[in-house]
């Protein structure tokens, strides 16, 4: 009798299984074990990490294919991990397949539109886009994926509000789905499946290419300003006031912060309480200098990091971090942001808060955000003036303390929260409550998303998500 692979759940892998599927692929087939495994699970979140039992490292999409056709005869759920910046289950006992081979990017200028294979970072996608004098709604962190952040919905901090979000570009989807099949969707083809995969992340199949709208946008104003910690309270009702006096090319948030000791921060940021302001504008530096005048205004400003700048450089808006990091993370979305809810947000995380969270966030949304495409999606958020993401940093011995405040800053918000969630934020907390997830979509929009499951994966073999369970 033949030796076993053990896999988590208790089940066997035969060898010989092993064997052909090393054979029907092209990249890499990995075990526990295996060298080179640690590394094809590698996530962002380091306190999220990937245990599966098998790996594919997927070249093309009949890589998928047949990684998703082996699953689906061995009864092992499936993982797909391009950057694996939103990370909501270890996948034990499943299959992962991993799309950082695929790195396909053909930008066609004349239409305005680019296909993007499924292993494409933004910041890969970014020198295209440029050479081409072409712009996307990226988000605010070039170093995710262009896929998932995508079929999460896709907020941009600079586009996004006179454009809407990412998704609502999309023309075509190639989708591998649980029966195996390689589908080219779009909102004419099959328009229910396009509709469910915009916004429902990755319950529906494995994207292996997506295509997407580009915009005549070379250049912005932004930046951010940093002001001391102790004047949040100044910023937050400066930044709240201001907000109905500008249009929607202008793009803002607020981020409270807990900087890290680190030598690649200037001096009046190392490890210092600061407030982080976001600008990102689409008009003239003349216009953006007179309008963000009175956020300038609010504090004294220890860093002012704002100015013209390319397209390329939209990751200066926000400069979130780079390097893979410990952390936890939660999420609410806010239906107003009154003087109230301000002054509660600076109870929660501010200079008296005893706060070590290290960064909460508010971000606002509205304008296009709010404006529904003309073939629809399943993005949750439409009409949410407001987002509020938090997280801090540390490993497991310091979960239950950051669990808790990030617990307190969810619960603090509460009165003024949506009945609404961005599926992108959701942690992995958030996204294994069955409830939590219905309540991200509603009950009209998670009806239609589980009846579509129903019908492209009714044994839910798309499940280490935050699922969305087959009607």
């Amino acid at each position: 009798m033949s030796a076993h692979v053990p896999l988590p759940t208790g089940t066997d892998l035969p060898p010989e299984d092993l064997t052909a599927l090393r054979n029907a692929v092209s990249g890499p087939v990995l075990t526990p074990g295996s060298e080179g495994y640690d590394a094809e699970c590698a996530t962002y979140n380091l306190s999220a990490g990937l245990e599966p039992a098998v790996v594919v490292g997927a070249v093309d999409d009949r890589d998928v294919r047949a990684a998703v056709g082996f699953a689906d005869r061995h009864g092992l759920p499936v993982a797909v991990k391009a950057t694996a910046h939103q990370v909501v289950s270890p996948a034990r006992g499943g299959l992962l397949i991993t799309t950082t081979r695929m790195q396909g990017v053909h930008v066609d200028a004349e239409r305005r539109t680019v296909r993007v294979e499924a292993g494409v970072r933004w910041r890969e996608l970014l020198p295209h886009l440029a050479e081409a004098g072409l712009a996307a709604l990226v988000g605010s962190a070039p170093d995710v994926g262009v896929v998932g952040y995508t079929l999460g919905g896709g907020q941009s901090p600079l586009l996004g509000r006179t454009l809407g979000y990412a998704a609502d570009h999309v023309r075509r989807l190639d989708v591998v789905t649980a029966d195996g099949e390689l589908r080219r969707v779009t909102a004419d083809t099959e328009p229910d499946l396009y509709w469910s995969l915009l916004g429902g992340k990755g319950n529906f199949g494995v994207v292996t290419e997506i295509e997407f709208d580009l915009f005549p946008v070379t250049r912005f104003y932004g930046g951010g300003l940093y002001f001391p910690g102790e004047r949040l309270a100044e910023v937050l009702e400066a930044w709240r006031t201001w907000l109905p006096t500008v249009g929607e090319d202008m793009t803002s948030s607020v981020g409270i912060q807990r900087l890290p000791d680190v030598p690649v921060l200037p001096e009046p940021l190392r490890g210092a309480f600061v407030v982080h302001l976001r600008i990102g504008y689409l008009g003239t530096a003349e216009d953006g200098e007179r309008l963000i005048a009175p956020l300038r205004a609010a504090a004294p400003v220890l860093v002012d990091l704002v100015g013209e700048k390319p397209f390329a450089a939209i990751g200066e808006i926000h400069l979130d971090p780079v390097d893979p990091m410990p952390y936890y993370d939660r999420s609410v979305c806010l239906s107003e942001f009154t003087e109230k809810t301000a002054l509660a947000l600076v109870g929660l995380t501010g200079p008296d808060s005893g706060s070590v969270l290290a960064n909460v966030e508010i971000r606002a949304l509205g304008g296009a955000f709010d404006r529904e495409p003309a073939a629809g999606s399943a993005v949750s958020t439409r009409g949410v003036p407001f987002v509020v993401f938090g997280f801090g940093v540390g490993g497991p011995d310091q979960a239950e303390l950051l669990r808790g405040q990030l617990a307190d800053v969810v619960d603090g918000l509460a009165p003024w929260a949506a009945d609404r969630a961005m599926a992108n934020f959701l942690s992995p907390d958030e996204a294994t409550d069955e409830e939590g997830v219905r309540n991200v979509y509603g009950p009209q929009r998670y009806a239609r998303l589980a009846e579509v499951k129903r019908r492209y994966d009714p044994a839910n073999l798309f499940r280490f998500n935050h699922n969305v369970k087959p009607a």
